[in-house]
């Protein structure tokens, strides 16, 4: 038997181990080779938010930190900076499920007929086929996105430009105020579909509820 203390490794022969046993020729047991079928052709590294690795979408600042390439298509990780104004539409994904995890600001999330108010520290778990989209209720919000298992980010990126600083970008366009057509047949061949309005309301009810106030609000304020 094998015990571990500190970097080195004592091997016990088994009449340690079984007392009362008689003495025979002296038998070690050794740690066996589990790992010697297959190497994992991935390789480790260290990625920051950097120009490198981040582009505008949609008004937002999106960093890459880990794609499908990177973790054999076991997840992709993006670090976003967004706005209020630049949320996605309600959407439903096929095949990922996401999880959020704030690092700066507030949002809250709305996932079928419920809402979850989000601050930093706290994280967010969506399962996929659940409708959801948040709002952001600070002056500005910066998260990871984790969705399981990778290749969403060859959407974003396909339709993203290189980022100019690590700031959002200035006067772009955004879900809000862009043809939406172009955006819905991309995703759509990655597994992900904007609901349409009746779908929103019947679905998304308190979503419906809380964007008509947003929208009847601003409408008075012009």
């Amino acid at each position: 038997m094998a015990l571990l203390r500190g970097t080195q490794i004592r091997f016990l022969d088994s009449d340690y181990v079984n007392w009362g046993k008689k003495r025979s020729v002296p038998e070690k047991i050794v740690f066996s080779r589990n790992m010697q079928n297959t190497l994992s052709p991935l390789v480790a590294y260290k990625r920051s938010r950097s120009l490198d690795s981040s582009n505008w979408y949609m008004g937002n600042l999106l960093t890459f930190l880990a794609e499908s390439k990177d973790t054999g298509g076991s997840f992709t990780l993006l670090e976003g900076l967004l706005k209020p104004g630049n949320e996605p539409p309600p959407h439903v994904h096929g095949r990922e499920d996401e999880l959020f995890y704030v690092l700066e600001g507030e949002m809250d999330m709305y996932v079928g007929n419920e809402v979850f108010k989000t601050g930093p520290g706290e994280c967010l778990f969506l399962p996929r086929l659940q409708p959801h989209t948040f709002i952001v209720s600070s002056p500005r919000l910066r998260t990871l996105v984790l969705f399981m298992p990778g290749g969403l980010e060859e959407c974003f990126r396909a339709r993203s430009a290189r980022a100019g600083n690590l700031e959002l970008p200035p006067e772009a366009a955004t879900y809000s105020t862009s043809d939406l057509e172009p955006a819905i047949r991309a995703f759509e061949e990655y597994g992900a579909r904007f609901l349409s309005p009746h779908e929103v309301a019947e679905q998304m009810p308190l979503y419906f509820v809380a964007i008509n106030e947003a929208n009847s609000l601003a409408s008075i304020a012009e």
